[in-house]
């Protein structure tokens, strides 16, 4: 094993891994830190590469490609895993993954690897999207391969000068469409996730007492515009993280099914995903007949799974998205959300596709709609119901 390229994050996983690859491979290794909005140091990470001995590092601003061919699919297909994650992490392991890869090409290296341990989700997706993009790559998992836990990594880090203390408490994973937060008191499903775990919104008893409003602009199934004003795709997420944050908007707890067979305790912060998902979904009910609606649900679960379970290059994710992005062609207008100390509701909507007629839905003696068809429409409509119903009673006497 000559060369080895390390999807690296500068925490105490991947920094770890460094040195272990160079004692137990003799290996030269490179490091990728694949910015997708997460924030932090970068250049202190990199410092900190070199100074584990790393033989190059690169840095990648991917923000503008993760936006624009990750979240925004994934806006498209109301991406949802069990109803309730955006799949903040999990749109970004495979552009993470194919950044590595390409890197691996460039240096000519034999492996790659990461620092995922084996109860998670994370080293599928990495690992099952290096398979699809080049095989012939080896993939290393220091963290999963030699069994290391925190106390050894600590350890091992104060013994060749790595600077990590005990005091992390909690395990963060963050980027531009969402904040999750494991480990810790987290694990005890009893107990209410503290305040502290929280830092891209504030606690609802915090917000403002005034709701607040916001607009939010479509076109072609993405956002565009915030309260008017067009906006490239990274400036509308990372304002709109800001205004439904201070909200308290955003705050996901739920039990959820992982890859790997294990029910985990979740805790998201997705302030920008809350509010854009519905919206969308609102104004997809106001362009898109009943039976568009009906079929996509399933396409939307089942592309959601598909991207949940590391599968982001499996044929059928793209088969599905061919029908998503042709029920996108008139799901555009706009959308107006009112925040509220948590609380996210729907409350105007408009588009130039809009199959809402107030001529037909009016009540008022206005109304175009001929209520002299509805007993007609009945008799035909129940005649099947009515047939089972008169067979199946006779039977039962």
């Amino acid at each position: 094993m000559n060369r080895v390229v390390l999807a690296y994050s500068g925490g105490l996983d991947t920094s770890v891994s460094i040195i272990w690859l160079q004692e137990k491979y003799d290996a030269e290794v490179y490091t990728v830190t694949v910015d997708v909005g997460q924030g932090g140091d970068f250049k202190l990470i990199e410092d900190l590469a070199h100074k584990l001995g790393v033989v190059k590092h690169f840095f990648i601003d991917a923000k503008k490609d993760f936006v624009e061919n990750y979240v925004f699919p994934s806006i498209k297909a109301n991406g949802l895993y069990g109803d309730k994650y955006p799949l903040s992490s999990a749109l970004s392991r495979p552009l993470i993954a194919k950044n590595v890869v390409e890197v691996a090409e460039a240096v000519k290296a034999d492996a790659v690897a990461h620092g995922c341990t084996g109860k998670g989700n994370d080293q599928v997706r990495i690992e099952s999207t290096v398979k699809a993009l080049n095989p012939n790559l080896k993939v290393l998992a220091p963290v999963r391969e030699w069994g290391l836990d925190r106390e050894f990594e600590l350890e091992y880090a104060k013994k060749h000068g790595i600077p990590f203390t005990r005091e992390k408490i909690y395990s963060i994973d963050q980027n531009l469409w969402g904040r999750s937060i494991e480990c810790g008191p987290l694990e005890d499903i009893e107990l209410e996730p503290p305040s502290e775990v929280f830092k891209w919104t504030v606690d609802p008893e915090e917000a403002p007492d005034k709701a607040e409003y916001v607009t939010i602009g479509f076109e072609n199934g993405v956002p565009t515009s915030l309260n008017g004003e067009v906006l490239d795709g990274v400036s509308l997420l990372m304002r709109l993280n800001e205004i439904a944050g201070r909200n308290a908007v955003g705050r996901i707890d739920h039990i959820e099914d992982r890859i790997v067979g294990i029910k985990t305790r979740e805790v998201y912060e997705c302030p920008a995903a809350a509010c854009i998902i519905e919206a969308h979904k609102d104004l997809e009910k106001l362009v898109l007949t009943p039976s568009q609606l009906s079929f996509k649900e399933l396409v939307d679960r089942q592309w959601s799974f598909l991207v949940y379970a590391g599968l982001w290059y499996e044929p059928l994710k793209q088969d599905l998205e061919e029908f998503i992005d042709s029920s996108q062609r008139f799901v555009e207008g706009w959308v107006k959300l009112k925040l509220y100390k948590g609380g996210l509701r729907v409350v105007s909507r408009m588009s130039n596709y809009s199959l809402y007629s107030k001529d037909l839905a009016t009540y008022s003696v206005k109304s175009v709609f001929d209520q002299s068809a509805a007993p007609g429409f009945i008799e035909i409509w129940s005649l099947s119901l009515r047939t089972a119903h008169t067979v199946r009673k006779n039977r039962e006497r």
